[in-house]
């Protein structure tokens, strides 16, 4: 393939030019896809697709790949040869073993534009010095992609990763860092600390907040309380992002702070209902991607688990490209418990309002009548509202009365705080094993 261009103006260009120029690397990429990927070779020939006779018009009639197929299936998706790849991060597979996402020169180049375009959207400059609380290291993605991005953009990193918080609140002291990245309910952790060492956070250098793995919004696109937490303790924009790493994708908010931005020179999004079916803008469903010139391990209408959804109207900022939605959970997370459906990003967004409130996780139980069982374990922590009240409260706002566990907080936070995982788990389904 030919060195990486990525075209950042279309995303200020008109519909009509934006067709236009994602049409024809759509066909590239399905072309490169049948000829160098035997997984999509072999798709292709058994469904009798040809290539060169799909347009962008027909893109939803061909075949979804979920990260089963990708798991199973994983070194059949490498479409270059093994010396051309430079480095292999590992994800959560659904075999039980990690999958290996390879990257070339090239892919890393075009996830350093994205990265790129991305930070610049929020209004960071090369005169910004960012300090990176994601991890670079353990075989994970992010630390490294927002390092590739920051010095693209000719911006100064500080790649602290997972250090203490008394290694990150020395370095705010020292180095006076303009942006923070990383997961949010470690950024709110690092304020509280720094408080509590004579530091106040809202007084620090730290201007900007790119908050990466949870959700800092709900659907109505208002920050939720973690995120109104971190903008009370720093005096600092809060941005939120979505990323994927098995299509090299980053959405991220811009100054506007109103959904992340689509590169439509990067990828073609899709938001699907339960059947499979485009459902219109602003309408919620599964997020589907199809990543655009990627040459390692190319994919086509890629399901990520996520559910979002589009909004289509020109941003404050000037962009005309589409907007994603706040996550709003995972799809394979959403419960019913009895007769309701929701999904635990909105148990947490009734929780975190809450005042007094210790750490917790929820539990969810399959039953043998098609309900879930909803269990929160809180934290022993005194002063907090007892059971009965948070049932009824919860009840109010969700339609749905959980069962309440209180635990000691060391067995709730070993729980949550897995060496494992980036960021909190705060959600152990339980319905898989039934």
């Amino acid at each position: 393939m030919k060195e990486f261009k990525g075209e950042p103006l279309l995303e200020c260009a008109s519909e009509d030019v934006v067709r236009a120029a994602q049409a024809k690397r759509f066909q590239t990429h399905l072309v490169r896809c049948a000829r160098h990927s035997p997984y999509y070779r072999r798709l292709f020939k058994e469904a009798g697709i040809r290539p060169a006779a799909v347009d962008l018009e027909r893109l939803s009639s061909l075949p979804i790949t979920d990260k089963t197929d990708f798991s199973r299936h994983n070194e059949d998706f490498l479409a270059v040869s093994r010396d051309k790849i430079v480095d292999i991060v590992l994800s959560s597979g659904t075999t039980g073993r990690p999958t290996r996402i390879m990257y070339t020169e090239r892919d890393l180049r075009r996830l350093a534009y994205n990265e790129q375009i991305s930070f610049s959207g929020c209004g960071i400059t090369a005169a910004d010095t960012a300090l990176l609380t994601c991890t670079m290291d353990r075989c994970f993605i992010a630390g490294l992609a927002y390092f590739l991005g920051i010095r693209e953009l000719g911006a100064a990193a500080i790649r602290n990763g997972h250090g203490t918080l008394a290694s990150h609140l020395e370095i705010i002291r020292m180095i006076k860092p303009t942006v923070l990245v990383g997961v949010p309910s470690f950024l709110r952790k690092l304020a509280v600390f720094l408080k509590e060492h004579g530091e106040d956070p809202a007084g620090s250098s730290v201007r900007k907040l790119v908050c990466i793995g949870e959700p800092v919004r709900g659907a109505d696109r208002e920050l939720l309380k973690l995120g109104n937490d971190l903008q009370a303790l720093w005096q600092a924009d809060v941005y939120s992002t979505y990323a994927s790493s098995e299509c090299i994708s980053t959405f991220c908010e811009c100054t506007a702070q109103c959904g992340g931005h689509l590169h439509p020179d990067l990828a073609i999004v899709e938001i699907l209902d339960e059947a499979g079916h485009p459902v219109a803008a602003g309408q919620t469903g599964e997020v589907v991607l199809t990543p655009l010139d990627i040459e390692g391990m190319p994919l086509i209408r890629f399901r990520t688990g996520d559910v979002s959804f589009l909004m289509t109207e020109p941003c404050a900022c000037g962009r005309t490209s589409p907007r994603l939605g706040p996550i709003l959970g995972r799809k394979q997370q959403m419960m019913k418990v009895r007769g309701t459906t929701l999904y635990p990003q909105a148990v947490f967004a009734a929780l975190d309002e809450i005042p007094d409130l210790g750490d917790y996780y929820l539990e969810i139980i399959g039953k043998e009548n098609l309900s879930d069982d909803l269990v929160i374990h809180l934290g022993a922590r005194a002063g907090q509202p007892s059971p009965e009240w948070l049932k009824e409260r919860l009840q109010a706002c969700l339609r749905v009365t959980p069962v309440i566990v209180i635990d000691p907080e060391d067995k709730v936070r070993h729980h949550l705080y897995s060496p494992e995982s980036r960021k909190p788990v705060r959600v152990w389904d339980r319905r898989k094993s039934q």
